[in-house]
Order: C-alpha cells, then structure tokens, then sequence
C-alpha cells in the first residue's frame, strides 16, 4: 500500500492557512442530486462496495434510488448508510429532500435514536421540545434520544438536508447530552497541529464531553493538504463531501472523490486522503466515539 495519491493534481499551499471568516464565506454545498442519465449513458461509474468500504457517489443518487417514510409529507430521501452486520453497524445516514410545507411532527419511531441534522439546501423550521429554530445551507443541530421533535421546510425552494441517526448509548455517572442549534459559520475550524494550517476540524462538540457517544464534525483541507499517515482505528465513518475534490485511501485504493459523494468505512479500514483542485476540500464526518466496545452481537 502506498501513502502517495496517484495524482499530484493540487499545488501545495504557499503559506499557511488559517480558517477566518473570509475563508469561511467561500465554503459551498452541494446542490440536491436526483434526475436519470440519458439512455446513451454507461452503467460503468465509481460505484464500489468492499468489506471493508463502499464509495456512493453522486451519480448514482438518482430519483429511482430514493425511499419514503411512514409520517413524512412531500419528502423523499437517498439511504446512504444503515447498520448492516459484518460491516458499519452503529449509524444510519440519509440525504433527504423536502419539497415547500413537506416535512413531519412525528419523525423519530425510535425513542433511543439521537440525530444530527445539516443544512445544505433552502431553508427549514426545527421545532426541539416546543422550541423552534430557523435553518439555512449550514445549519447544525444536536438532536437527543427521546427529544419531541418536528421538522418543516419553509422556503420556496426544497430543503436538502442531512439526517444521521445513532441509537444513544447511556454510561453510568454520565448525563444524556442536551440539544443543541448552531451553523457551519458560527463553529470555527481548529487547526490540526503540525499541519501549517492546511487540514483543520470543526468540533459541534468538545471531545471531552463524555455526554456524547458520536461526532459529527466538519473536516477542511486546503488545495495540497493531507492526511499524511493511514489511520486505523476502531471508529466507523460515513463522509459526505460538501466541496471540492480529493483523493482518498480507502483500506489499499486510492479512489477520487468530489462534492456529492458519500464513503462509508467499517472499523478499521485503513484511510487517508490528499485535497486536490483550487478550492477546500471539506467533508461532513460521523464517528461513533467514548464508550466501552459491545462484547457480542446483541450488545450492539
């Protein structure tokens, strides 16, 4: 296996980069996917499912791929990760469109799922526990297990957004971690150190917050920054990128993504990964995190 990308498509950055608040202005989203390639189209594309990873990429996130939920008016979702056993098994991921007035009071059926939910798209109204919160394109929210929650798109225009659910998972001496509201803009990104500013993660929540059992984080590369080692490590990933492009390892393969594309990574699979092209690479990043490893299949 070797740590070199394939390409060398991106300079290195001149000098360091620090994530200010110009910076941050410069920060895109993808658009919705959607739609049907002509009949004159390849089915070959860069689809790939491994036992150790799968690469989802945007063009595959067609209308026929979608799916619908019991409780939900006027939306429809793509299903980009869900517990599946001998591969990722803690978190499911949807991408999911709401059409203006569409949405739902009765989301959750499940009273020990917690959520994250990112803004990309249009506008929407998420109501916590009778508090309502108004969210555009970089929205943010912690949403707890067993929280009464409601969700609405507002806007003339759909709401894209992302769904990431995890059945919460209660330590003793430590209390259920309250909801939350904030954005991509209002959350700085941390530089990484010894990285000269080129690879920095923005934290919702402080890692030392034992309350939490997952992250959802925002990862930003700058052109030529990189992960510069593969890590192997116990926690899942599911990694929607919001912009740019890159070339990621993914367990022995180097494979190129773009804003669009979704990977999912089991335990242990080897990554690492190198931002390419004139714009930050930046990826939505979930891990599960701080509790004890479940000894047998039911434990999770």
């Amino acid at each position: 296996m070797s740590l070199t990308p394939p390409s060398s498509r991106a300079p290195a950055a001149d000098q360091a980069t620090t994530a200010s608040s110009s910076a941050r202005a410069a920060f895109t989203y993808p658009d919705c996917p959607g739609g049907l390639p002509p009949q004159s189209a390849s089915a070959e594309g860069r689809a790939i499912f491994t036992d150790a990873y799968a690469v989802i990429p945007r063009d595959v996130q067609r209308d026929i791929t979608t799916s619908f939920l019991p409780g939900w008016q006027a939306t429809r979702m793509w299903v980009l990760a869900r517990p599946m056993t001998g591969f990722s098994e803690t978190f499911s991921h949807y991408l999911v469109e709401t059409t203006a007035g569409g949405g739902s009071d009765t989301p959750e059926n499940d009273a020990s799922a917690e959520a994250v939910i990112f803004v990309t798209g249009g506008t929407l109204r998420l109501t916590i526990d009778g508090t309502a919160h108004d969210m555009a394109a970089g929205g943010y929210a912690f949403v707890p297990a067993g929280a009464a929650w409601s969700l609405h798109a507002t806007g003339s225009t759909p709401a894209v957004w992302h769904w990431i659910r995890k059945r919460y998972v209660p330590a003793e001496g430590v209390s259920a971690p309250d909801a939350f509201v904030t954005s991509d803009a209002d959350a700085s990104p941390i530089p990484m150190p010894d990285c000269d500013g080129l690879w920095a993660t923005t934290r919702f929540v402080d890692p030392a917050d034992m309350r939490h059992d997952m992250h959802v984080n925002i990862v930003t590369f700058q052109p030529g920054g990189c992960i510069p080692f593969a890590e192997t490590h116990v926690m899942e990933h599911g990694l929607f990128i919001l912009q740019g492009t890159g070339d990621y390892l993914l367990n022995t393969s180097w494979v190129e993504v773009a804003a669009g594309d979704f990977l999912w990574l089991r335990a242990f699979c080897p990554q690492a990964c190198t931002a390419t092209g004139s714009e930050p690479f930046r990826y939505l990043l979930y891990k599960d995190v701080n509790r004890h490893m479940p000894l047998s299949p039911g434990g999770l």
